[in-house]
C-alpha cells in the first residue's frame, strides 16, 4: 500500500480483532514492524502470524494492559529485538452499558483498569524507549462519547472522557523530546464489540442520526491512526479527531 511508517516500529494493544486488528495491518501494509498485544496469548499469537502470512514483521504480547509491568515486557521486547520504539497505540478496552445503579464495583474497576490506567502506563513507558530513540508517536483510541453523554455510559463517558485529558497533558510534557500525542475519537464502529453491546434497534437509530448515512468502518479508523502515527502530522499534537460521520455535530 505505502511506505509512511517503513523502519517504525510499533506496539498496539487491543491488536488481536475489530480495530486493533486493522490498526495493525494498516501499519504493516505501510511498513511498520507490530507488537501485537492482547489479553489473550492466542488471539495476538494468531494475528501476528497472519502479518508474518504476508510479509510483515510481527511479535505476539499476551498481558493485561491495567498492569504496568504488561508495557514493560512487551517494550522493552520490541526496542531489544529491533533496536529502537516509534510508536504506540492505547486502543484496548472492555466496555459494559447500564444503569447507574447497576455500575458493581468489579465492573468499574476493569473499565477504569483497561480503559485509562492502561493510557497512563503505556504513555509511561511508550514514551521512555521513544525518547531514547529521538521521539516517536503516540495515538490514544478515545471516542465520540469523550464529548456527550450516552444513556447507560457514564462510565464508558468518563473512561473516554479522562483519555482526552492524558492525551492533551501528555502532549505539552512529552513535545519537547519531539514526541506527539494525538487521540482519535471513533463514532459507532461496526465491530464484535458493537454486536455484543449494542441492539440492532439502537444501530438503525445511529445511522440514521449520522449525516453520512452509515456505521464507520475499522478502515476508517485505521486511516486516522496512521495519519497521526506518520510523519504527515508532524507538527500536529494534542489533537482530538473525530471519525464519527458527522454524528457528533447533528442535532437531529
Amino acid at each position: 500500500m505505502g511506505s509512511r511508517l517503513k523502519g517504525k516500529v510499533a506496539l498496539v494493544t487491543g491488536g488481536a480483532q475489530g480495530i486493533g486488528r486493522a490498526i495493525c495491518e494498516r501499519f504493516a501494509a505501510e511498513g511498520a514492524t507490530i507488537g501485537v498485544l492482547d489479553i489473550k496469548g492466542d488471539n495476538a499469537e494468531r494475528a501476528a502470524q497472519a502479518l508474518r502470512d504476508q510479509g510483515a514483521q510481527a511479535q505476539a504480547y499476551a498481558g493485561d494492559v491495567a498492569q504496568r509491568a504488561t508495557f514493560e515486557h512487551a517494550v522493552e521486547d520490541l526496542e531489544r529485538r529491533f533496536g529502537h520504539f516509534d510508536i504506540l497505540v492505547n486502543n484496548a478496552i472492555w466496555v459494559r452499558y447500564g444503569p447507574i445503579d447497576a455500575i458493581t464495583p468489579e465492573t468499574l474497576a476493569r473499565m477504569t483498569g483497561t480503559g485509562f490506567h492502561s493510557v497512563v502506563w503505556g504513555i509511561q513507558i511508550g514514551a521512555a524507549a521513544m525518547a531514547r530513540s529521538g521521539g516517536g508517536a503516540i495515538v490514544n483510541i478515545a471516542s465520540a462519547a469523550s464529548f456527550l453523554g450516552i444513556p447507560s455510559g457514564m462510565v464508558y463517558c468518563g473512561v473516554k472522557s479522562g483519555v482526552l485529558g492524558l492525551t492533551r497533558s501528555a502532549a505539552v510534557d512529552l513535545g519537547p523530546q519531539k514526541i506527539r500525542v494525538n487521540a482519535v475519537c471513533p463514532g459507532s464502529v461496526s465491530t464484535e464489540g458493537v454486536a455484543i453491546n449494542v441492539n440492532p434497534d439502537m444501530v438503525a437509530k445511529r445511522i440514521a442520526r449520522t449525516p453520512l448515512g452509515r456505521l464507520g468502518e475499522v478502515n476508517d479508523i485505521a486511516s486516522a491512526v496512521c495519519f497521526l502515527a506518520s510523519d504527515e502530522s508532524s507538527f500536529v499534537t494534542g489533537e482530538s479527531l473525530l471519525v464519527d460521520g458527522g454524528v457528533t455535530h447533528a442535532l437531529l
